[in-house]
């Protein structure tokens, strides 16, 4: 059974339970999360759980009916996030929205040939190196790795790339001189059902990389995740690298089919190991893809610069050129599936906005569009120009992917405008990215005017290029116009470029006046917005995946949340009486779809953090998501600011 205890348990309290569990000959094992703290109790001896639920702070019981408790759906409902960290302050997380991808050799063969691979995947999109240094082969005449000298050229490479290093354990003998190189452990599938290995590797809850035995079938597997689970580990990752079946043509039989099965039966997160499941290079590519796209967390690849004389498994590596491409694919398939690809963060010195007036290196923010953009004039009244510089962006979505990636410190995001309304498409981005938080908030008077080419008329404009946006603000304007064509940018700013390059009368742009000086155009008529109280709201967003992050040294005064209701009358009263009983205002609620469920919605919500008992703002938000989680069906935190910093 899975016991929730109370967010204001008391030692005894705990201790009582505990004893209590002891004496009905249950094991125990205790697992802290971010916002509750659950004990989960293992035995052959049935018990009554209303007799548990007594006991002074307990929350409440959940019984499990699996015979793998800690690896089960019952045990923990949302999806187990892996997280490692690099050497660059990041943390790799696994699990969620995220795409992860682990390349490298089979086997570390030399210093050179573990860097030039490091190199390439690094540059191609890998999160993880990985490589053999103590290989498991069917023949003890083929080669067995390196042991710890290879360990030294997978640590030294990783760390001069950033990759966290993934290699394989074999016995619980190697265990000493493996700690001090290894990030992740793998398990092979030699070793699914190793269990002194599997409870030694649980004690140490380092993360372990679980692949499925050759013929195993899915409940083995997650016992088997079951014994590192029980033995302490909350860190455990699944993967599936093909079953032995009677079909010959490829090394093994990929079961794509048990990434939508596991997702029904358990927590954790699964990537697949398309190398070693079809051992044919030409169809590694094609599965890791597949793969993706049934909803795998990631992937992870064998790749070698030179894999015709690779000392392992070279007719199944990829040549980097190969892997650059499936990385390429995998970009192009992740928004469709709701998806971000992970990255490696450039390395890069942090800093706080006080130490670049004395730097050259200033705070970076990324923008859509071009100069001149009402984004980019949000950045210099947030930051002071002085202080920071503004990165131009093509899209909305690659704002979020440069903050993430790290090429930029903060992205600067439109979220709405009094007269046109939300900007949908951000709401969508920041549920999609799930290590990206809400850290400010500015508000911009938008004053529109009607620019064209020097020279230009109103009355030899046929066509007017604008942001969706920026059109809908000035629809009056626009409705005394019928004759003009209404043609859709990416920014305003990126119109007004456009039409100077074009350099026809015949067009002009609805855009900031600021950019008429920038692309050498005329002001035909300012002020065309429908009102004069014309504001845009825009967001400030930093990744909360690394271990430094910038901060402004303010209070925070509001918090911005997503959640899912369940299907059942009153389920969004129910979520909305969160906050009224914790006294939050409720200044903003938007509802979106959610992708691949027809009918069903996040709601989006901004409210005032009012505390009047000294509490800290964030012990007061999580136990508003706390409360908010046991009416909602998912739910997460998007940030805590300060309105207007």
């Amino acid at each position: 059974m899975v016991i929730v205890l109370k967010n204001d348990i008391k030692e005894d309290q705990k201790q009582k339970l505990l004893s209590f569990l002891a004496e009905k000959n249950f094991k125990t094992n205790e697992v802290k999360g971010e916002e509750s703290t659950i004990v989960a109790a293992v035995g052959k001896a049935s018990i009554d759980p209303r007799e548990v639920e007594l006991i002074e702070g307990v929350s409440r019981v959940i019984p499990i009916s699996k015979p793998y408790k800690m690896a089960s759906r019952e045990f923990k409902r949302d999806n187990t996030i892996v997280e490692i960290p690099n050497n660059r302050g990041q943390i790799i997380r696994v699990g969620g929205q995220r795409i992860v991808a682990i390349a490298g050799p089979c086997a570390v063969e030399s210093r050179q040939q573990m860097m030039d691979a490091a190199k390439a995947v690094a540059e191609a999109g890998a999160v993880m190196l990985r490589g053999g240094a103590y290989k498991p082969r069917s023949s003890p005449y083929s080669f067995q790795g390196l042991g710890e000298e290879g360990l030294k050229y997978l640590k030294e490479a990783g760390e001069k790339y950033g990759l966290p290093v993934v290699t394989e354990i074999v016995s619980t003998d190697f265990i000493p001189v493996m700690k001090d190189y290894v990030d992740v452990y793998q398990i092979g599938a030699r070793n699914m059902q190793n269990f002194e290995l599997l409870k030694k590797l649980g004690s140490l809850n380092k993360p372990v990389i679980l692949k499925r035995g050759l013929s195993a079938t899915i409940e083995e597997w997650l016992m088997a995740a079951e014994y590192l689970l029980s033995s302490g580990s909350d860190k455990v990752i699944l993967c599936e690298r093909g079953i032995r079946t009677y079909e010959r043509a490829t090394r093994n039989t990929l079961d794509l089919s048990a990434i939508p099965i596991l997702r029904g039966m358990t927590h954790l997160p699964v990537i697949v190991d398309p190398s070693h499941a079809v051992g044919i290079r030409d169809k590694v590519s094609p599965m890791g893809l597949a793969a993706i796209a049934g909803g795998a967390d990631g992937i992870i690849v064998e790749v070698h610069c030179n894999p015709d004389k690779a000392l392992s498994d070279g007719a199944q590596s990829l040549y980097p050129s190969q892997f650059e491409k499936l990385m390429n694919d995998i970009e192009a398939l992740a928004p469709v599936l709701g998806k971000q690809v992970a990255h490696i963060r450039a390395e890069k010195k942090t800093k706080k906005i006080e130490e670049c007036r004395n730097e050259s290196d200033k705070i970076t923010c990324a923008f859509c569009g071009k100069r001149g953009a009402y984004a980019e004039q949000a950045i210099g009244k947030y930051f002071d120009e002085k202080d920071s510089s503004a990165v131009a962006v093509d899209s909305f979505r690659e704002i979020f992917q440069s903050v993430v990636d790290g090429k930029t410190d903060f992205g600067m995001i439109p979220i709405e405008n009094c007269l046109a309304g939300s900007v949908y498409e951000n709401y969508d981005n920041l549920v999609q990215f799930q290590d990206i938080s809400i850290v400010g908030t500015i508000t911009l008077r938008i004053q529109h005017a009607l620019l064209g080419i020097k020279g230009s008329r109103i009355e030899d404009i046929k066509h007017v290029y604008s942001h969706p946006q920026g059109l809908s603000q000035c629809n009056n304007f626009l409705s005394k116009h019928k004759n003009w064509d209404t043609i859709t940018a990416s920014s305003t700013a990126t119109a007004a470029k456009f039409i100077g390059e074009a350099a026809s009368k015949e067009n002009a742009a609805i855009a900031s006046a600021i950019t008429a000086s920038y692309y050498n155009l005329d002001i035909l008529q300012e002020d065309v917005e429908d009102y004069k109280a014309n504001y845009t709201r825009f967001v400030i967003i930093a990744a909360n995946h690394t271990k430094q992050k910038l901060q402004f040294d303010v209070k925070p005064n509001m918090a911005s949340f997503v959640f899912s209701t369940k299907n059942e009358p009153g389920a969004l009263y129910s979520c909305l009486g969160i906050f009224q009983s914790h006294n939050m205002n409720l200044t903003r609620l938007e509802s979106r779809p959610i992708a691949g469920k027809p009918w069903r919605y996040w709601f989006y919500a901004d409210a005032e953090i009012n505390i009047n008992n000294g509490q800290e703002a964030d012990s007061y938000i999580n136990t508003v998501l706390n409360a908010l989680k046991t009416k909602a069906e998912d739910v997460r935190l998007l940030g805590t600011y300060s309105e207007g910093r």
